[in-house]
């Protein structure tokens, strides 16, 4: 030890404090605690830094410049060097920018001495969740902040592919209304089938794709696109059935989802391209009912997880709601009345929905102080209602049921007949939805994009203009949707809400504040979601609230 004392090698620190000094200032290799020095918790605090040289997520020490005063292991090996002590944090961790939460947590957390959380985004796309804690230690002059890190790249990528699937499966049907009145039906099933093919190998990265769909009278299942597939293979004649129909059979027999890791162990497997190794096969469904399969293949072993399962039923859910949409299940074109009715629905309902919306926006204005305008306004809401119903009356003397594709079964539910429905939601094509799903079972649907217009239609909406069941989203661009509830309920006794959200997203607990306000269970839809949940909530709600007996 003398020796080492001699080299100029070895810093002596009269107590506990010191070294904590010396530590922030230099690189120790290591640290000598003679037997006679007695520290506070000192065995304690030693545990505490192994533990955390062992753990697989970073954690640093930081002064109030970001600077590293200490960082584990996990944090020397993202920064590519033996010690992090003096790098920048964020340069540690490869440079970058803060893309959600605090702006820089470390300065939020010196300056509050409260916790702070961001994500950090790298050049190279690497992702790190970072939190904020400050140390206090009334020994240490300068401020030091602990910062927990953990790598957020798998999440984030996931929740990347996620959204990106969800966006491809909005636009695969996200037709204007003119480029869907000016194309034929067989015009927009080859667009759809270049748009399928197209976010399959641009987003999923499946290179070797085939779409069958079902013929609910023969039990065929009919070649819809391929590609990357042999065509001897796309032709090939399958039905419905758990044997001898390969595992595409199989899937439509079963609506479930089969994963072939290595196809020469696999009983069911039939080839479709030369070279295939594995591959996934998913069941295409419409209202619960199986219409075709959706199958992928690799010329690689177990090419396919458990999370490329998830990520293309996801998609071929976009997919059904897209063919039923462009009548794919039945290939056949629809009448001209049933074109003249979609027409109507498609150019008229939102427009008119305008009008009503500025309507109640201006009477806001002059109620109590221009009786003759707000009568006005109110006439051109009558008149406006008036003419939907004569549109509506026009549809069903078209005879819309004529043109509903053969084969498919339309389930009746008189309850909704009659019935007032007001649809709040800033995104239009779920407006537009909203017209042509639930008007077809002889609701009136008026639609809002805001909370605001929401409670100004309900509080000039009286007697039998009354609304039965209200339809909101949850994120709405004024109100959530547990705020717009406790705005309708400071005007209704009851209020019939149906609150909406994607994928289970509810970021300000606004569903279980709703419930605690009174909103039933079992009155929230979960985007994107069949047509036979949101009629089944719809009449849970219409019974819980009394709605007007069917005319």
């Amino acid at each position: 030890m003398e020796e080492l004392y001699k080299t100029g090698v070895v810093e002596v620190a009269a107590d506990w404090h010191a070294a904590r000094r010396l530590l922030r200032e230099q690189c120790f290799d290591g640290i000598l605690i003679p037997s006679v020095v007695a520290q506070p918790n000192l065995n304690g605090i030693l545990d505490s830094i192994r533990a955390m040289q062992q753990i697989t997520q970073g954690v640093a020490v930081v002064d109030s410049q970001q600077n590293v005063l200490w960082s584990n292991e996990q944090v020397n090996k993202w920064a590519g060097c033996e010690n992090a002590v003096g790098l920048n944090v964020y340069e540690a961790l490869g440079g970058g920018e803060i893309t959600s939460g605090m702006k820089c947590p470390c300065s939020k957390t010196a300056e509050t001495n409260r916790s702070a959380r961001c994500l950090f985004k790298t050049p190279t796309d690497q992702f790190f969740r970072l939190q904020t804690s400050r140390i206090d230690d009334p020994a240490i002059d300068d401020v030091e902040i602990l910062v927990f890190i953990e790598d957020a790249t798998n999440d984030q990528r996931y929740r990347q592919k996620l959204n990106a699937v969800h966006e491809a499966g909005v636009e695969l049907s996200n037709l204007s209304p003119e480029e869907v009145f000016q194309m034929d039906v067989q015009d927009r099933i080859e667009l759809l089938k270049a748009n399928i093919l197209h976010y399959t190998q641009s987003i999923l990265d499946y290179d070797n794709v085939e779409i069958r769909l079902l013929d609910q009278g023969s039990g065929e299942l009919q070649p819809l696109l391929f590609a990357g597939i042999d065509q001897e293979a796309a032709e090939r004649s399958l039905v419905v059935g758990k044997q001898a129909n390969g595992v595409t059979g199989y899937v439509a027999a079963t609506g479930e989802s089969y994963l072939v890791t290595d196809v020469n162990s696999d009983p069911l497997f039939i080839q479709s391209f030369s070279g295939s190794q594995s591959s996934l096969t998913v069941p295409l469904k419409w209202q619960g009912v199986v219409i075709g399969t959706f199958n992928v293949e690799s010329p690689e072993v177990d090419a396919f997880s458990e999370s490329d399962m998830h990520f293309l039923e996801l998609f071929v859910r976009n997919i059904a709601m897209a063919l039923n949409t462009l009548d794919l299940l039945v290939a056949q074109k629809t009448n001209a009345a049933q074109k003249s009715v979609e027409a109507i629905h498609r150019e008229v309902a939102l427009p008119i929905d305008k009008i009503l919306n500025d309507a109640v926006n201006v009477m806001e204005l002059y109620i109590g102080h221009e009786p003759e305008v707000a009568e006005r306004l109110r006439r051109i809401l009558r008149n406006a209602r008036d003419i939907r119903q004569v549109i509506h009356k026009i549809g069903q003397d078209l005879a819309p049921a004529e043109a509903v594709p053969s084969g498919v079964t339309v389930q009746r539910h008189p309850l909704l007949a009659g019935q007032r429905v007001l649809v709040v939601d800033s995104d239009e094509s779920v407006r537009n939805d909203a017209h042509s799903l639930l008007e077809r079972y002889g609701c009136i649907v008026e639609t809002a994009e805001t909370g605001g217009e929401a409670v100004y239609m309900v509080r000039n909406t009286v007697g039998s203009e009354s609304y039965n069941a209200i339809i909101s989203d949850i994120g709405l661009p004024d109100f959530s949707g547990y705020q717009l509830m406790l705005r309708l309920q400071e005007m209704l006794d009851t209020v019939p809400l149906i609150l909406m959200t994607g994928f289970g997203y509810d970021p300000g607990h606004s569903i279980v504040k709703a419930r605690q306000a009174g909103l039933h269970a079992n009155a929230v839809l979960y985007k994107p979601f069949r047509l036979d949940q949101l009629l089944d909530v719809m009449e849970t709600v219409l019974k819980i609230h009394g709605g007007v007996t069917p005319a």
